[in-house]
């Protein structure tokens, strides 16, 4: 029987070809067949491991969870962007790879996500996640977020709604 350590820690340098992997996993397996084709193509060309990297040396706020040495999932977090929601956290995104997905590591992600967002005196927190990712609205209710409003995002000329889940 192996046991293996799970750690949330800040990103490092040198886990910015790692995220880049999580973040092209996941988006493929959540945005496939949601967001256009060419679209999704086009974000995910843009974000590779340069991008991650730079993000990580600009500061940018990212969590990853870190299992026997092996990145298995990330979130970027801080203010909240929407003005009209009271929270002032915000998680943009939280991804876990597909094969690491089901073992509480969102879950994990989340917690020390919240806690990272109140330590800096954020109360509150939102997150937006487009209307058809089954999963993700799935887990946001069950970690018990609350849906206090709608909003759209753009692809390609197709509208998909989006829905804000918030913690108080």
């Amino acid at each position: 029987m192996n046991t293996h350590v799970i750690e949330i820690r800040r990103a490092h340098m040198a886990d910015a070809v790692a995220i880049s992997a999580i973040h092209l996993a996941a988006w493929k397996g959540a945005y496939s067949g949601i967001i256009p084709h060419r679209a999704l193509n086009n974000m995910l060309e843009r974000r590779g491991a340069n991008w991650w990297a730079k993000a990580i040396q600009r500061s940018t706020q990212i969590l990853v969870a870190d299992v026997g040495g092996i990145v298995a999932g990330y979130a970027t977090l801080g203010p909240n962007r929407a003005r009209q929601l009271q929270q002032q956290g915000e998680i943009y995104e939280l991804y876990v790879r597909p094969e690491y997905q089901g073992f509480g590591l969102g879950t994990r992600l989340l917690g020390a996500a919240r806690r990272s967002l109140g330590d800096q005196g954020l109360k509150g927190l939102v997150i937006w996640a487009l209307e058809d990712n089954d999963l993700a609205i799935s887990f946001y209710q069950s970690s018990g977020g609350r849906d206090v409003a709608e909003g759209v995002e753009c692809f390609d000329g197709k509208t998909l709604k989006k829905v804000a889940f918030v913690w108080n």
